[in-house]
C-alpha cells in the first residue's frame, strides 16, 4: 500500500481553540457563506444560468452537437468517477457540522495522500461538464468562472479552518501533497492496498449523482426540443425518459436501502 504522508507533529497546534473564528480574509469570509448555503444555492444557480442561456448547437447540426454532449458527459462521468474513489476509499465529513465548515481528524490516507481536494476537482468537472453540454455563451462567461471561484473560495476557507486547528501538522501535509491535481505516483498502491467501501459509497452519494445525471438528460431532451420541436424530439423524449426511469429505480433502491439500515458501513 503506497504511504499516506508523514506529518510532523513537532509544533502545537495553532489557535486550535478557536477553530472557527473568522478570518480577515476575503475569500475565507466567502467561502465560509458559500459552503453553509451550497447545498441550495450551486443546483439553483445552475438551474437559472441554464435558463437565461441560448444553447448552441455544436457545429451548427444535432449530429455534431452529440459530440459535444458525448464529450460534456464523459468530463460529467470523470469527476463521479473521481468523486466515488474519494469516498470508497477514504472519506471526510463534507457536509462540515451545522453546514459551517468542521473536522475532528485530519484525513491523509486513501486519495488525499494524493489530492488535498480531490471532491471538489470532482465536484468542478461535474459542473464543467454540463456546461459544455448546455453550450451557451452564458454558461461558459458565468457559470464555469462562478464554481470555479466558489470553489476556490471554499477551499480557502478550509484551508484557513485546518491551519488554525492542526497547525505545523497540515502545514506539513500541504507540503507534501498538491491541493487540487492529483499526484499519480502511488496511486495503484493506494488502490491496491486499501479495502473500497460499496456501501459508503451508494449512501453517500446515490442521491447528488440521480441530481446531476437528470440534469444531463434533461439538457439532451432541451437542446432537442429548442432545435426540432415537440414532435420531432418525441423519439429523443422517449430515450430520455426511459433512461431516467432506469435511474429513478436505482435512486429509489438506494434510498431504501439506506433508510432500512442495510448500507451501514462494515
Amino acid at each position: 500500500m503506497s504511504q499516506p504522508p508523514t506529518v510532523s507533529t513537532d509544533a502545537p497546534p495553532a489557535d486550535a481553540s478557536d477553530p472557527a473564528a473568522p478570518s480577515a480574509s476575503a475569500a475565507v469570509r466567502i467561502g465560509n457563506v458559500l459552503f453553509h448555503y451550497r447545498n441550495g444555492l450551486f443546483p439553483i444557480t445552475f438551474l437559472v444560468l441554464a435558463l437565461a442561456s441560448r444553447p448552441m448547437l455544436f457545429g451548427g447540426t444535432l449530429r455534431s452537437d452529440a459530440v459535444l454532449d458525448a464529450i460534456g458527459l464523459a468530463v460529467a462521468l470523470s469527476g463521479q468517477t473521481l468523486r466515488a474513489v474519494v469516498i470508497g476509499l477514504a472519506y471526510i465529513v463534507r457536509g462540515g457540522k451545522d453546514r459551517r465548515i468542521y473536522a475532528e481528524d485530519l484525513v491523509t490516507t486513501g486519495f488525499f495522500a494524493h489530492s488535498r481536494n480531490p471532491l471538489y476537482v470532482g465536484n468542478m468537472l461535474v459542473y464543467l461538464g454540463l456546461f459544455l453540454m448546455l453550450n451557451s455563451v452564458v454558461g461558459y462567461l458565468v457559470g464555469v468562472p462562478f464554481f470555479l471561484f466558489a470553489y476556490l473560495c471554499i477551499t480557502a476557507a478550509e484551508e484557513d479552518f485546518l491551519r488554525r486547528k492542526f497547525g505545523a501538522v497540515y502545514e506539513s501535509y500541504c507540503r507534501q501533497v498538491p491541493r487540487y491535481l492529483p499526484r499519480l505516483r502511488g496511486i495503484g498502491e493506494t488502490m491496491r492496498g486499501m479495502r473500497f467501501n460499496w456501501k459508503r459509497l451508494v449512501r453517500k452519494e446515490y442521491g447528488a449523482a440521480f441530481a446531476w445525471m437528470t440534469t444531463a438528460l434533461g439538457l439532451i431532451y432541451w437542446e432537442n426540443f429548442r432545435a426540432r420541436g415537440a414532435e420531432a424530439s418525441r423519439g429523443v423524449l422517449a430515450v430520455v425518459l426511459g433512461v431516467w426511469a432506469v435511474l429513478l429505480i436505482a435512486y429509489l433502491s438506494a434510498r431504501f436501502l439506506k433508510k432500512a439500515k442495510r448500507l451501514s458501513s462494515d
